[in-house]
């Protein structure tokens, strides 16, 4: 076997076990939602869409490591390297968004603010956000 099937097949590897990653997230959430709906333990949505955000996050940074593997390594093209940037611009934008989401802050932001300006830990700190 070659250099290149080798990364190759790195690539497909990794690929798999980021949908993988992506599947076995969005199992726990439904079952850790489940879970926590019937024994009443706490706020189910907010926790769902955490853990659902962060398999997902998960996903895609394996996802994304695919693809730089498969693409620079194998045929580092011009045209490759341009659907490889723009892949991996967009898959950056939807972790930043999850991250965000998940977070309540952007990632400028110090521990403990939200995104709307108010504290996480229940007011304790406040850092305003521009353009709000």
């Amino acid at each position: 076997m070659e250099f290149g099937q080798i990364i190759t097949r790195a690539g497909e590897v990794i690929d798999v076990i980021g949908v993988i990653a992506i599947v076995v997230g969005v199992l726990y959430a439904m079952i850790d939602a489940a879970i926590r709906r019937v024994r009443n333990t706490g706020p189910v949505y907010e926790r769902f869409r955490r853990v659902l955000g962060r398999g997902i996050l998960i996903g895609l940074e394996l996802l994304v490591a695919a693809d730089i593997i498969r693409t620079v390594a194998v045929t580092p093209t011009l045209e490759s390297v341009g659907v490889l940037g723009i892949i991996v611009l967009i898959r950056t934008f939807l972790s930043w968004s999850l991250a965000v989401e998940i977070t309540g802050r952007w990632p400028w932001q110090r521990h403990g603010a939200t995104v709307d300006g108010e504290a996480a830990d229940g007011g304790a700190e406040r850092v305003p956000v521009p353009g709000r």
